[in-house]
């Protein structure tokens, strides 16, 4: 469709884009949305070839869930073990009855053993809950335990995951639409041009939402970050083109006309803008882990909706309604900012020389931070984060391990629980060889007992660690163990469990940063150089923007604070990404300028020019992040959502400050490397 049927048929596209977004709607509720982030591991991990194995050999998977019945007695914490065994999707609860015989006086059992399922009245029970069934599953789960029981575990913190998570999304639009229409009618000359901007860009978050359901399913992650992110990025497309449609209007009183115009205009700059985005993200999907693919790709497809919406939906809405904007007209509420530049580039030097400075201990230490891998623990105030110190304080941390070896040599399996109960950090073992015995064939043990240690093919030992899930201390304890496993049975084991998972995340993650890093800045750099046709100018505006990357993620470094890694990574995209386009639009502004004068000149002309945009922008951009951080309840989107905000600040402060006194610098080396530059002929050095 021509841009001149698309102004022709306005209604009728128009009509097109709100069935389309309805239809989406619709679809968005059935997007299926996965809070495991271990299902995104490569299938050649080892934690991920073993949970594989263990679902085809055994009906129950390793435990997942810790619960904890306070006020208890063993009678009635075996009542509350045979409740917990009905729950439907509960396919295996393990206690002191299954490591000791509990109708005997326990103080003749090890103490250290029995404390670990029962201490001081509080019963505490290991529970194993199936993926993506935790809703139901904890439902019953709490009618049982009440409000005194505790839940903590991989499982539960999914469970609280998907029951915050649709409406954290929707509180996070709540708090961050009104702030965004807030800077849009004070940046804007019309009240109803920003419900038009968020109009155009809103059927597009709903469009790319709605399209995810055909990929199957879309991470947490994705789900909880990508729609803020997506109106963050791209809104800049549609103010863009009603801006230049203003503009136009000032010239001929064919409204048509006007807005051909505009679209013209505006679409190489959006489409650049857009295109050096994508690139940004799509360098995500290049990771082996997959969350990066995952967001990656809805975050590219997300910002082609948005170029689609402002180029083809935007022009006929706003045809249909530019009498509104007529009658809504108002001062500008933002100044101008067009003397800026001056008190900018004063301090720019010095700002420039303190960057410089810090680039090299930035880019050094932003890969030397303490990163956590996993989802970390629940924001305060959650019923998991309280929970999960409950049973702490009762009972420690104890994290299990499930491994598979060979069935058939008892005598075997028992010296590898006795080796593995002697590892620093078990707290306990349970194998039928240790509980039940080696001089009892599991065949005269009963069908359950059987069943929760042995398959056809391997034999399951489960081992309790008193270890943190993830951590120095506990991946020096998965390695322990895997070592001590291998000593026995060499490579025919398998072992897997929520360190074992992290273990492999990180081992897996660390190798995509230097890939991501890379990927993203060839992509926008090739961009660039053909925007500028220039070699000199893609490295300032890279340097530019990368040197806020690295400060960004190096501030936790330097405050001694861990990072969640998975947002460590993707930032490094994001910021990139979204950010470029400030330094885009300053160069810009810089190179016009300066073939009409000299360098310092131009550099306050460009500042002038550009600064509120980019201003606006970024403006933008570090709310949706601040947003995201201040309303998720899980550790993930909150890093995530707090390196965006401090990403786009510092972005801002680097294209206001270090970005033009480079351009002032380096201007020899621009002019001799950018083709037909043209620069004021008043100046030659």
């Amino acid at each position: 469709m021509t841009l001149s049927s698309i102004l022709k048929h306005k209604k009728l596209v128009t009509a097109v884009f709100f069935a389309s977004a309805a239809v989406c709607a619709i679809l968005s509720t059935r997007v299926a949305v996965n809070y495991n982030v271990a299902d995104y591991l490569p299938e050649h991990a080892p934690s991920t070839q073993a949970i594989r194995v263990m679902d085809e050999e055994f009906t129950s998977s390793v435990p997942n869930t810790r619960v904890m019945v306070p006020g208890v007695t063993i009678p009635g914490a075996l009542a509350v073990k045979a409740e917990l065994e009905a729950v439907p999707h509960v396919s295996g609860v393990t206690w002191l009855d299954d490591a000791v015989n509990v109708a005997v006086p326990l103080e003749a059992e090890d103490p250290d053993l029995v404390e670990s399922y029962y201490k001081d009245g509080n019963a505490l029970f290991s529970l194993t809950v199936q993926k993506g069934e935790e809703i139901p599953a904890f439902e019953r789960i709490f009618e049982i335990i009440g409000d005194e029981g505790a839940v903590t575990g991989q499982s539960a913190t999914a469970y609280t995951a998907q029951t915050a998570s649709s409406g954290e999304v929707m509180n996070a639009s709540l708090i961050l639409v009104p702030l965004i229409l807030v800077i849009l009618l004070l940046a804007t000359g019309a009240w109803a041009e920003p419900i038009l901007f968020l109009l155009a860009i809103g059927v597009a978050i709903v469009l790319n939402m709605g399209t995810n359901a055909f990929s199957g399913e879309v991470s947490f992650i994705t789900n909880s970050v990508s729609p803020i992110l997506q109106l963050a990025v791209s809104l800049d497309y549609a103010i863009f083109l009603l801006h230049s449609f203003q503009t136009y209007r000032e010239e001929t009183d064919d409204v048509a006309e006007a807005m051909r115009r505009a679209v013209k205009r505006s679409f190489p700059v959006i489409f650049a803008s857009a295109l050096t985005t994508m690139f940004g993200f799509g360098a995500l999907c290049f990771m082996e882990f997959r969350v990066g693919s995952d967001m990656g790709l809805s975050l590219m497809k997300g910002v082609a909706l948005s170029l689609l919406c402002a180029s083809v939906l935007l022009p006929a809405v706003t045809l249909c309604f530019y009498k509104l904007i007529d009658k809504t007209k108002h001062r500008r509420l933002m100044p101008a900012f067009s003397g800026v530049g001056k008190p900018l580039l004063k301090i720019g030097g010095p700002v420039a020389v303190l960057v410089c400075l810090a680039c090299a201990p930035a880019f050094l230490a932003q890969s030397h931070t303490d990163f956590i891998y996993g989802m970390g623990a629940m924001a305060d105030g959650t019923r998991l984060a309280a929970d999960s110190a409950k049973i702490e304080e009762a009972f420690g941390k104890s994290v299990p391990v499930a491994i598979l070896v060979p069935r058939g040599e008892p005598a075997k399996e028992l010296a590898l629980s006795d080796a593995l109960l002697d590892l620093p950090g078990t707290d306990s073992v349970i194998s039928y060889a240790k509980t039940v015995g080696t001089g009892i064939p599991a065949d005269f043990a009963g069908g359950k007992v059987e069943e929760q240690f042995y398959s056809e093919k391997y034999a399951r030992i489960v081992a309790y660690a008193d270890t943190p899930d993830e951590g120095a201390v506990a991946f020096a304890y998965v390695q322990s163990l895997r070592d001590t496993v291998q000593g026995f049975y060499g490579d025919a084991y398998y072992a897997t469990g929520e360190s074992l998972t992290l273990y492999d995340m990180k081992n897996v993650v660390t190798g995509d940063n230097r890939l991501v890093t890379l990927l993203s800045i060839l992509a926008i750099g090739i961009v660039l150089i053909f925007t500028f046709r220039s070699i000199a100018l893609p490295i300032i505006l890279l340097l530019a923007i990368e040197s806020a990357i690295w400060i960004n993620m190096s501030l936790a470094y330097f405050m001694g604070s861990t990072l969640s890694y998975i947002g460590y990574l993707i930032i490094s995209a994001v910021q990139l990404g979204a950010t470029v386009d400030y330094a885009i639009l300053a160069t810009d502004h810089y190179m016009s300028s300066r073939r009409l004068m000299p360098r310092k000149e131009a550099a306050r002309a460009a500042l002038g020019g550009a600064f509120r945009s980019v201003l606006i922008s970024a403006g933008i951009l570090s709310l949706a992040g601040f947003t995201l951080w201040g309303t998720s309840s899980n550790s993930i989107v909150q890093a995530l959502g707090f390196l965006v905000g401090r990403g786009g600040l510092l972005s801002l402060a680097s294209v206001a400050l270090f970005l033009p006194t480079l351009l002032i610098w380096l201007d020899p080396f621009v002019r001799a490397t950018t083709r037909n530059a043209g620069f004021y002929k008043g100046e030659t050095t």
